[in-house]
């Protein structure tokens, strides 16, 4: 059955092969579900305007559509994220009130110089906060006050999910992830309370994303837990990966979309740029979707047409 959904864009770079190819899961498993464009800018140092028009730009070219989004208006907008701060404040006042955050003044390195635990093996690049740098008290002020804030979690408690590619999914708090901020100090709201808080705003069903956030869905669980809601099902998808098996990103030259389209690409050439690694299921099962993603195969193109992702090649 499909299930609303949501095409969120960061607009630090241009969209590349990656973000086409989780984008056009998204809007296959949301088909006639309804689909909502959210910009995700919270970032004012590296994101752009330009970069924002330009996702949109390659979104349409692409084919997809949506039914609600910063172009088209809707019952559930603002659709930019930098115009949502006082959504984000009543949250984080939510959370405050109740002390399920606490500040944290503590720096990256005050908190990698202080995670000693050997058992500490985090899933992502995030190092586990340590108890021992939680305050003992703190006072509840009106607002964040330029300081960050962290969701101090349960620990030793094992979170459970089911996720439509990676079936049954476990991370413990504590070893696989540790207090983890929510309110920044440059005043603004942390990705994990943003995407919570817009995701139940914005009524989404379904969460499509890259599988390098299945632990942020570990700690967005909580948050949805702490704040009565009752969370999306979750899709997660394998990321497309150069011949080396790194990820591709918007700040190393990566196979941008805009490029490849400037290069005579389809949009069928695109999408099918990046395979999914062998023994990887395809969960996008409805034949009627708009966009196919064939995990076994690419589709019959023309010599000049194909795509290379091999790293030591000139990128696109």
């Amino acid at each position: 059955m499909p299930l609303r959904g949501r095409l969120a864009p960061t607009p630090t770079g241009y969209l590349h092969v990656g973000h086409a190819r989780t984008f056009a899961m998204a809007a296959a498993r949301a088909a006639g579900a309804g689909l909502v464009l959210r910009i995700e800018d919270l970032d004012r140092d590296r994101c752009r305007p330009d970069y924002t028009d330009a996702a949109i730009e390659d979104l349409r070219w692409l084919g997809f559509s949506w039914t609600e989004g910063p172009d088209l208006g809707g019952p559930h907008g603002p659709y930019r994220q930098s115009e949502r701060t006082g959504w984000y404040l009543e949250i984080w006042r939510r959370l405050a009130a109740e002390r399920l955050i606490y500040p944290s003044p503590h720096s990256r390195r005050d908190v990698e110089e202080a995670a000693t635990a050997p058992h500490a093996t985090p899933h992502d690049d995030e190092p586990v906060f340590p108890a021992t740098l939680r305050p003992a008290a703190w006072d509840l002020p009106r607002e964040p006050g330029g300081v960050a804030w962290r969701f101090r979690v349960p620990d030793g408690r094992t979170i459970e999910f089911h996720d439509a590619v990676a079936g049954t999914v476990r991370r413990t708090a504590g070893v696989d992830f540790g207090d983890f901020v929510v309110w920044r100090r440059d005043d603004a709201a942390a990705y994990e309370l943003a995407v919570v808080a817009d995701d139940h705003a914005m009524e989404i069903a379904e969460v499509v994303r890259g599988e390098d956030l299945l632990t942020s869905t570990a700690r967005q669980i909580l948050l949805y837990e702490s704040l009565g809601w009752r969370p999306p099902a979750w899709c997660h998808v394998p990321l497309v990966r150069d011949s080396q098996g790194r990820r591709l990103a918007k700040r190393a030259g990566s196979l941008a979309v805009r490029e490849l389209r400037r290069r005579g690409l389809s949009p069928a050439d695109v999408l099918s740029a990046g395979e999914h690694p062998p023994g990887k299921p395809d969960p996008v099962r409805k034949p009627e979707a708009q966009v196919s993603l064939q995990a076994n195969r690419c589709p019959v193109r023309k010599p000049e047409a194909q795509v290379s992702l091999q790293a030591n090649r000139s990128p696109v």
